[in-house]
């Protein structure tokens, strides 16, 4: 991963030193662990949107994409692509929108329930998001910015994180290494 014009200090460590030098201690560390957060994401951010550039995704579709063509029939509910995606349903709606219109998937009637529409990956869905998917894996999830060893800590810290900010009810799902990521 390459540093552009990194600045001469990190700002999260001086602002972190300006609130605890007009007395603020007590929640300088609660402002750096934000302040850190928001940053890294958008530095994540930047990677997986230039890793998607060329398949013309944005990180919502792809994700979107991703978990149809996980499913047995590659459709899904839209309410059901809501929660699992942990986005409220005017997302879901707007990505399919943008999908459909490019032709990556979709809307479909429910074969048992007419109250429901299924969203469906086309064939054209199912190649682009293998093309981005491969792209991803390349630029950014193979070298996610952290050493290895790193990762299993960061990603249990965030697993509980999650599960304290009520993202997920069993404490018996926190984070737990696999062979995958060993």
């Amino acid at each position: 991963m390459s540093r552009r014009n990194p600045l001469p200090l990190d700002p999260i460590a001086e602002a972190h030193r300006q609130w605890v030098g007009h007395g603020w201690g007590d929640v300088a560390d609660g402002m750096a662990v934000v302040t850190s957060l928001v940053r890294a994401q958008q530095i994540v951010m930047a990677r997986v949107d230039a890793a998607l550039k060329s398949s013309g995704l944005t990180f919502s579709r792809y994700e979107l994409l991703r978990l149809l063509s996980f499913t047995k029939s590659g459709a899904l509910p839209m309410a059901k692509a809501s929660a699992r995606l942990q986005v409220h349903p005017t997302s879901v709606t707007n990505t399919v929108d943008r999908l459909a219109a490019s032709g990556l998937v979709t809307r479909v009637p429910h074969p048992t329930d007419r109250r429901t529409t299924l969203i469906e990956i086309t064939g054209e869905g199912r190649r682009v998001v293998d093309d981005a998917t491969a792209a991803l894996n390349a630029q950014v999830f193979a070298e996610p910015g952290i050493a290895p060893e790193s990762t299993k800590h960061l990603l249990a810290l965030l697993a509980e994180f999650r599960w304290e900010a009520g993202d997920f009810a069993s404490a018996d799902s926190l984070w737990e290494p696999t062979d995958a990521t060993t």
